[in-house]
């Protein structure tokens, strides 16, 4: 094993003698600076790009062919071998197809938490070890730590980059064969140290939201595979204002898209959802950023995953985030029923949203979380 070993992304006991690490590499800076990270520590290693998505390509779609592009230039500068796969089908039946069930049950689901969970750290770590790999290496924004035989997914040391939210479904055996080399690291020292190496795509433009949906209008995209039927938008008093393009496009607190103009006998201050009755078909809208419809206390949260692989004692005092980059709240978890837990903040808590998640932290350690089910 090389004797920088002491690097601080490198847990004692990772691996045995001379791992082979196979890193996750995407094309943009973060993994291009933990290839960068793993050669110049003198590790084995290799790089694999995952193709996640297969519908033909079009204006503004996720186009992958310069992702890889950038990939590969970036392995022929650190001299790593770059392998590709493509894990479209997988994503298809283990993510796509569960986001489109989501969204028409009128729900808002977050792809990206399962596509960790299904493609990122398990098809591709099934798919690392099949090259001899014994361990993965991905630009994550987290730090793992080990104790005593036991895994910690810790919050990555940027605040403003953090991507533990994201990660709260990974389990011991997971995080035991994973590595994150940035997560201790600020971006802007990941950008500098991409620059300093000659690496071109130290420029490069994180990547945001859905990458299948890219830069297209999430509403076109969505309505090709959910069937979705214009209905009545209604004020909080029940008196209809506007018609929507489909309850299913649509998300708690939302302001944009709307086309609600001058109301009589209403001012000229936004309007934002504050339900949707999926009964009526029904879009319920309120003025007001924080009108009370949208402030709960209370959430019920389903497929519920513990990093530890087993429930803490509840009730349980911690944290939690019912949104990425929202401060973390004070809470308290409890038992709901045989498939729930509940979650009540001390404060209410501003359009807890039925499928995205609920994760919840130790101080810098992500303990865990769920699905909201219910909002209260």
């Amino acid at each position: 094993m090389p004797s920088c070993a002491t690097d601080p992304w490198w847990p004692p006991g990772a691996a045995g003698d001379d791992p082979h690490i196979v890193i996750a590499m995407s094309g943009g800076v973060d993994s291009s600076v933990a290839a960068m990270l793993i050669k110049k520590a003198g590790y084995r290693c290799s790089a694999l790009f995952m193709k996640n998505w297969n519908e033909p390509a079009d204006e503004g779609s996720c186009h992958w062919e310069d992702d890889v592009a950038d990939a590969l230039a970036v392995c022929e500068k650190l001299d790593i071998p770059l392998n590709t796969i493509d894990l479209s089908a997988d994503y298809w039946d283990r993510v796509f197809s569960d986001f489109l069930v989501e969204y028409g049950r009128g729900r808002t689901p977050n792809p990206d938490v399962l596509c960790n969970r299904e493609i990122k750290f398990r098809a591709f770590i099934d798919a690392a070890r099949t090259l001899g790999g014994d361990l993965i290496a991905t630009g994550h924004y987290v730090r793992r730590h080990e104790s005593v035989g036991r895994q910690y997914l810790l919050k990555g040391a940027d605040p403003g980059k953090d991507q533990s939210y994201f990660l709260y479904t990974l389990g011991q055996a997971q995080i035991a064969a994973s590595l994150f080399p940035v997560g201790h690291l600020e971006k802007t020292e990941v950008r500098r140290l991409a620059r300093e190496a000659g690496l071109e795509n130290h420029k490069k433009k994180d990547s945001t939201g859905i990458c299948f949906i890219g830069e297209r209008r999430f509403r076109e995209f969505l309505g090709r595979y959910v069937n979705a039927t214009p209905g009545p938008i209604l004020s909080d008093a029940g008196e209809r204002i506007g018609t929507h393009a489909g309850a299913v496009f649509y998300t708690l607190g939302q302001r944009e898209g709307l086309g609600i103009g001058g109301v009589r006998g209403a001012d000229a201050a936004p309007w934002f959802v504050v339900d949707k009755d999926l009964a009526r078909n029904a879009l319920v809208v309120a003025q007001g950023h924080d009108h009370p419809r949208l402030m709960k206390h209370t959430l019920l949260a389903t497929d519920v995953s513990w990093v530890s692989g087993t429930p803490p004692t509840l009730p349980l005092r911690c944290t939690g985030r019912t949104r990425y980059r929202q401060a973390e709240q004070a809470c308290e978890v409890n038992v709901a029923d045989d498939t729930r837990i509940c979650a009540t903040f001390d404060r209410p808590q501003r359009a807890m949203t039925p499928g995205q998640s609920v994760v919840f932290y130790a101080g810098d350690r992500c303990l865990g979380g769920g699905i909201i089910d219910e909002v209260h």
